[in-house]
């Protein structure tokens, strides 16, 4: 008696850990399941834009001109690998990225994209990392800027319609109300353009996503990272509004490469911080 109640409760035990291990089962990748899971992507072929300039993020493979590589070229392949859509990428000014998703000319900005709720009247997001804003200046830091806010009465530069722009002009307005000079603000075209204004003293710093600004810097010895920024603000993947099943299926993807650490890998191939990647959140508004 005692040796069938023992065996039933093995059996149980057994039981009881599969339908465990069934229920915690980590996502997976579904590409054969792509008509019956995101019936509107089926048959299509996305273009993913992004600007090529941009390393660590979007870059292009010295041994190919053609080929993009960096961590958002890596994400884009293996999420919509994961997806099961093929994609092209399409370059251009990083600028020109953001109206040309909105209006649906390319189907996803994948390239540093930063959330906001202005731009989400346009686009839907799914964020997926915290940003940071790094302080570009010459070497030596020669007017010894640390805070946007030391550039009062100074030339700044960023990229159009990015939150680093946003941050000089919301500096300099703190410069005027405590009485000193706005800072003079230069909009760029795309990371190189304001990195040449520093390097051509036609601007005292440069503000841009501290990876990207690592890796200049690194490059490039006339020039040093001043400080970082953390603020707050969330990088994201971005479409036109309308785009149910695209939407879903990125945040699916990602959520997935996130649970099976293909994510963590990506990172670490392009030594971009793991750290700062949070769990992917559809935003649309």
């Amino acid at each position: 008696m005692r040796l069938r109640h023992a065996i039933g409760a093995c059996a149980l035990a057994v039981l009881f850990t599969v339908a465990q291990t069934s229920a915690y089962a980590a996502p997976a990748c579904e590409p054969e399941n792509l008509a019956t899971k995101y019936p509107k992507l089926a048959g299509k072929k996305l273009k993913i834009g992004q600007d090529g300039e941009s390393a660590p993020f979007s870059h292009r493979d010295p041994k190919d001109f053609n080929h993009l590589i960096g961590l958002d070229a890596d994400m884009a392949r293996a999420a919509f690998a994961c997806i099961g859509v093929p994609i092209e990428f399409t370059t251009g000014a990083w600028s020109g990225l953001i109206p040309a998703a909105m209006s649906g000319q390319i189907d996803v900005m994948w390239d540093t994209l930063l959330y906001t709720p202005e731009r989400a009247k346009r686009m839907d997001f799914v964020a997926y990392m915290n940003s940071a804003t790094a302080i570009i200046v010459p070497k030596g830091n020669p007017k010894k800027i640390k805070v946007v806010t030391d550039m009062c009465g100074l030339t700044g530069t960023a990229n159009l319609g990015t939150t680093q722009e946003a941050m000089l002009r919301e500096g300099s307005e703190k410069c005027v109300a405590a009485g000193k000079k706005p800072i003079e603000i230069v909009t760029s075209t795309d990371m190189p353009a304001g990195l040449r204004l520093v390097l051509n003293s036609r601007a005292d710093a440069s503000l841009t996503n501290k990876f990207v600004g690592d890796i200049a810097a690194q490059t490039t010895p006339a020039i040093e990272v001043a400080a970082g920024i953390v603020t707050g603000a969330r990088i994201a993947v971005g479409t036109a509004k309308g785009n149910d099943d695209l939407v879903k299926a990125i945040a699916d993807a990602l959520t997935v490469l996130k649970a099976n650490g293909e994510m963590k890998k990506i990172y670490e191939a392009n030594k971009v911080d793991y750290d700062l990647v949070t769990e992917p959140e559809i935003l649309t508004k």
